[in-house]
């Protein structure tokens, strides 16, 4: 594969995602946003990402390892990182995964929560993604909705909504995403795909997809033509453009004014 990767923190808060890539691997983290909020962990979320990441990679680079296995390797490694401590509280440092690997006859894939991986196929688009997170607590979601970005109200309502949201991570009636077991690997969407029906695929974190999906300033055709004229930096120039007009949230409200935002765009030859 030929891959261009970029990342770009939200605001000016140090950036929670992680990318990497080699000519057969594209892998994007998204750390999840602890909103000032306990964590039980004396590191933080882009000390997670970044060990997780390295560690990912290195499992990895076995190709014929399945993609569960090396997250689940993967995470149990950055847990023995830090016994000291509290890996229980549901706070604790967590991230989405999403993990495109290229073999010689073969795309495999691993989505672990909302970060998507976009397959294009002869000018069609298919996206794999995890959305149950946006099942949980919608009554919490829909009340940080009436509320602008960056307000006291909107910034105690986000702060509410989180917490609730981390007593159902990584339950069966909530969300899966790695955090500091093993076992969440296992509830990743995985499966593989013909590189001969693939002309490109995009390994993005939320925080860039939603130029598409959130914002629909443009569809996947329109996506993918920007990273071929201006790389993983250019798609997420123009998220950038387009919150810009937008930055109190009215017109697309969300939980920050700006999200950090990750791509990764694989070209097959």
């Amino acid at each position: 594969m030929r891959v261009s990767i970029a990342t770009a923190p939200g605001g000016s808060n140090p950036n929670e995602d992680w990318v990497a890539a080699t000519s057969t691997l594209a892998v994007v983290l998204d750390g999840l946003s602890t909103v000032g909020l306990d964590t039980g962990c004396r590191h933080g979320v882009p000390w997670y990402v970044a060990q997780l990441g390295g560690h990912l990679l290195a499992a990895l680079a076995e190709p014929g390892r399945p993609l569960v296995d090396g997250l689940a390797g993967a995470l149990e490694q950055v847990a023995a990182l830090h016994p000291g401590c509290d890996l229980g509280n549901p706070g604790t440092p967590s991230a989405t995964v999403s993990i495109l690997r290229a073999g010689v006859d073969r795309l495999d894939y691993l989505v672990l929560a909302d970060s998507p991986i976009v397959f294009e196929r002869a000018g069609d688009y298919e996206v794999v993604t995890d959305l149950r997170v946006d099942t949980v607590v919608p009554e919490l979601r829909a009340e940080t909705e009436r509320f602008a970005t960056g307000t006291p109200e909107h910034t105690e309502s986000v702060r509410r909504m989180v917490e609730a949201q981390r007593l159902t991570r990584n339950t069966v009636d909530g969300y899966w995403v790695a955090s500091s077991s093993g076992g969440a690997a296992h509830h990743a969407l995985t499966g593989t795909v013909s590189p001969a029906d693939v002309q490109a695929a995009a390994v993005l974190s939320d925080g860039a997809s939603r130029l598409v999906t959130e914002y629909r300033a443009g569809s996947w055709a329109d996506a993918f033509a920007t990273l071929r004229e201006a790389g993983a930096e250019g798609l997420i120039s123009s998220v950038r453009a387009i919150e810009a007009t937008d930055p109190d949230g009215r017109r697309w409200p969300r939980f920050k004014s700006g999200d950090d935002a990750t791509a990764a765009f694989c070209q097959l030859p």
